[in-house]
């Protein structure tokens, strides 16, 4: 791997923001990886890079909502590629001959659990693990599973004194290298305490079993809320063509739990008696990396919405007209929580976002802070006042200025800040300020992040443009993005 990232200190941010789960497979030179999308369609989106580092968006592999995705896993097995997620108490799979689609329907395998992951034993049998140390014997098209689930891996013991969550046994990942089959799990818990999660590796001369702990586990953990990752865990091992590994994990950013979980890598070395370790004279060091950054700013000028929206909970391609500059969005409920908003994942501890925007006479429409249907803040307005909304509650009203406004919100490190404008030239400040550190998991559950977003309630329509994204650059920083 020629790229000079590769040589900086890990593990490295390789993309920012609400990417969590990772997901990765390697086909010859090429890598793809996809990753939870929860409630928001569409969703799975695959991504390539040829280089671990740069990462370029290909597609969104779920065309239609079909509810809250977590933790997939991408393989590609005999030509073709799937995706294999939980959802609705049950398991799906989805294929394809190439990764940036087209994408095959759902097809629902009638199997228990969360965090599924797939093997393909060297005999050729297909296995489908789940949660809990549980696995199921698959179809040779691998399209239905072929008996009952049964329990093969207890966990690795968490040691009493540790602060976790629990056992939380999840994210089976499986590999073979050289007579071992090798297990990687997800436990402790996904959030909570800086120290919770982890991952932890075993390893089988059978694909059921029995498990040997690895004595070397766990394989990564946040030992102190000190350091810059916390909750390090649930990932893949992958390989490069020359013969290296690494390791794609996820984490949330010390005091950042509403960036969600960003996508991690490190570097992997096998010990003499065949165990994965990461690299202990490079892990856990702070020297500054720029992780990858996809621009999120769209003109509108393509009929199709661009890769970075995706609705919340539904996905109506009758709400939405796009193409010449301008987003026309029909109005939907009485608030964010019901609009179906439409966002995008922010990479960046302070940003700025703006849009233009025309109201319908009955419409409301605004650019909003969500994390979910309980949560969310941002400023909005209709033709007759423009205000702040907060936690939820819209509040705050001041004299509306017309059916057309300029939109700001200045998230600055939790701090935010609201403006308004009639030309996108001369601002004026909202006089209520927010602050949203606890727009989070550990607060309102659903292990999401906090997005940003546009939104259209009432009757009738509203239409976007110019929607802008921009990173606040950060003067002074020890671990500048």
């Amino acid at each position: 791997m020629s790229n000079s990232k590769i040589n900086a200190t890990y593990p490295i941010d390789i993309l920012r923001g609400d990417y969590p789960d990772p997901s990765i497979v390697r086909v010859g030179q090429d890598y793809y990886m996809t990753h939870s999308s929860f409630m928001y369609a569409p969703g799975l989106l695959v991504w390539h890079s040829r280089n671990l580092t740069d990462w370029v968006p290909l597609c969104h592999a779920l065309r239609t909502y079909v509810g809250d995705v977590w933790a997939p896993d991408l393989v590609y097995v005999n030509g073709l590629f799937y995706i294999y997620f939980p959802d609705n108490g049950t398991n799906y799979v989805i294929y394809a001959e190439k990764a940036e689609g087209p994408w095959s329907d759902p097809i629902d395998l009638r199997v228990d659990g969360i965090d599924p992951g797939h093997l393909l034993a060297p005999d050729g049998q297909r296995y489908l693990y789940v949660n809990y140390g549980r696995a199921v014997s698959l179809a040779p098209d691998g399209l239905s599973v072929t008996g009952d689930l049964q329990t093969v891996y207890k966990g690795w013991p968490i040691p009493e004194d540790w602060v976790v969550e629990g056992m939380a046994l999840e994210s089976p990942k499986l590999l073979v290298r050289g007579d071992y089959y090798y297990l990687i799990c997800a436990q402790g818990g996904t959030a909570g305490p800086a120290t919770t999660h982890m991952a932890v590796a075993a390893r089988s001369k059978h694909p059921l079993g029995p498990w040997e702990n690895s004595p070397y586990n766990p394989l990564v953990h946040t030992w102190s809320k000190e350091e810059r990752w916390w909750s390090k865990g649930h990932g893949t091992l992958i390989d490069t063509p020359d013969g290296k590994w690494y390791f794609v994990y996820h984490a949330y950013e010390k005091d950042y739990y509403t960036l969600g979980r960003q996508t991690l890598l490190s570097p992997i070395e096998w010990t003499e008696d065949g165990w994965p370790i990461v690299s202990q004279d490079t892990d856990g060091e702070m020297k500054p990396v720029k992780g990858n950054t996809p621009e999120l700013s769209d003109d509108f000028q393509g009929a199709a919405l661009g890769w970075q929206w995706r609705f919340y909970k539904e996905l109506d391609p009758e709400r939405y007209v796009a193409g010449g500059g301008i987003l026309k969005l029909k109005a939907k409920g009485d608030s964010p929580a019901d609009s179906g908003p439409l966002v995008v994942i922010p990479p960046n501890r302070a940003y700025e976002a703006e849009v233009e925007i025309k109201v319908g006479p009955e419409a409301e429409a605004g650019l909003v802070l969500f994390y979910n249907d309980r949560c969310y803040a941002g400023i909005c307005f209709t033709e007759h006042e423009i205000s702040r909304m907060r936690r939820g509650t819209k509040g705050y009203p001041v004299q509306g200025l017309g059916c057309r406004l300029h939109l700001k919100l200045r998230n600055d490190h939790h701090t935010v800040t609201m403006f308004y404008s009639t030309d996108g030239i001369g601002w004026n400040r909202h006089p209520s300020s927010i602050e949203a550190s606890g727009y989070n998991h550990n607060t309102f559950g659903e292990f999401i992040g906090l997005r940003l977003g546009i939104y259209a309630a009432g009757n009738g329509e509203a239409e976007f443009s110019r929607f802008r994204y921009r990173r606040i650059e950060e003067v002074k920083s020890t671990t500048p993005i």
